[in-house]
């Protein structure tokens, strides 16, 4: 894994063999920080990385200067390999949460600048995502949701749909949140690290 740009940018880190997540390919990670940059969404934002898998996501958000990142993942491989990745890097600014993102969905911490979720393509609840984390309250009232998906999705029906961005197979569905308060002192018994 390497982390594009920023703060940690160049620094390269071996994935664990036995990994089971999809990492974003490189040329979609870099198109995707490149929108966010040029669009300013990332200095000192509070960030949700869901389906965190090798935290490549979370990484690039923290290296390029988001003031909080929340990495959920609850596959142990991975999760221990964020931590490594953390470790190695001295950081403090990434809280890495073990647990099922539907059960984090239902009781979020707090609310997020950014969120981005990156599920399993064959996970069979899919195409409820983007939905359940706009009716959450995970993102901020105008908060930035991105979704990587594959090309059989479609989300542009969805009220909060802005635009579609593809980099070969990969696409990332953009929404921004009604600007509308909301109650944002839940909590949840995940495991933070």
């Amino acid at each position: 894994m390497r982390i594009i740009r920023g703060k940690y940018g160049r620094r390269r880190f071996d994935v664990p063999k036995n990994i089971t997540a999809r990492p974003t390919t490189d040329f979609a990670r870099e198109n995707l920080f490149n929108v966010l940059d040029n669009r300013d969404e990332i200095e000192g934002s509070r960030v949700l990385d869901l389906f965190a898998g090798t935290g490549a996501i979370s990484w690039e958000f923290v290296s390029r200067g988001a003031a909080e990142v929340t990495a959920v993942e609850e596959a142990p491989v991975q999760g221990r390999f964020i931590l490594s990745v953390k470790e190695k890097l001295g950081d403090t600014v990434l809280k890495l949460l073990r647990g099922d993102v539907f059960r984090f969905l239902a009781k979020p911490r707090g609310c997020y600048d950014v969120v981005f979720a990156d599920p399993p393509y064959n996970h069979p609840r899919f195409g409820e995502i983007p939905e359940l984390i706009m009716r959450s309250g995970v993102a901020k009232p105008g908060g930035l949701v991105i979704v990587e998906h594959s090309g059989s999705f479609d989300f542009s029906g969805l009220p909060e749909f802005m635009e579609r961005r593809s980099y070969g197979s990969v696409n990332f569905s953009f929404f921004r949140t009604a600007a509308v308060p909301v109650d944002d002192d839940n909590e949840d018994k995940e495991t933070e690290q």
